[in-house]
């Protein structure tokens, strides 16, 4: 695959196209306001579903610019500007495995995997978190990157098929 192909957004831009692509990298900054708590003293985070539709949908580059400005409302508040970087990679990668075929699950698995030393150095060295607060993100992100994924996986062929 030459890649041009993986970079393109490899989709008609059409005012509904622009507009789904807007949605999904301004609407994750919504679902950052929410965080599931679990009974294992994790939260599961909603933001990824859009950032990985975005990914899906329109290759890495629109994973990038959802997980880019899907980011915002969370770096504001936790006053965190490392989080950016850290999801800009996870949706890029997402979206350039897609755009290699792989399986919309090992795709995000990869991209959590290349994620997270960023995730782990940038929160502990630069961002000063506590290292045990960090392993509760990191498994917290695991478990909400794997299953948003498998719900981007059931529900992008509806969503793209609007457009």
């Amino acid at each position: 695959m030459e890649y041009k192909q993986i970079f393109n957004f490899d989709i008609k831009l059409t005012w509904k196209s622009i507009s789904l692509l807007a949605f999904l990298a301004i609407f994750p900054n919504f679902l950052g306001m929410i965080n599931l708590p679990t009974a294992w003293g994790f939260k599961i985070h909603l933001f990824q579903y859009l950032v990985f539709l975005a990914a899906i949908i329109y290759g890495p580059t629109g994973g990038l610019i959802s997980g880019a400005f899907g980011s915002v409302f969370t770096v504001i508040t936790m006053n965190n500007p490392y989080i950016l970087i850290g999801n800009m990679m996870l949706g890029f990668f997402v979206g350039f495995f897609v755009r290699l075929k792989w399986d919309i699950i090992l795709a995000v698995l990869t991209a959590y995997l290349i994620q997270m030393p960023w995730l782990y150095y940038s929160d502990v060295y630069l961002a000063g978190m506590p290292v045990k607060v960090v392993y509760g993100v990191i498994i917290a992100l695991l478990i909400s990157d794997l299953l948003w994924g498998f719900f981007a996986k059931l529900s992008y062929k509806k969503i793209n098929g609007v457009l």
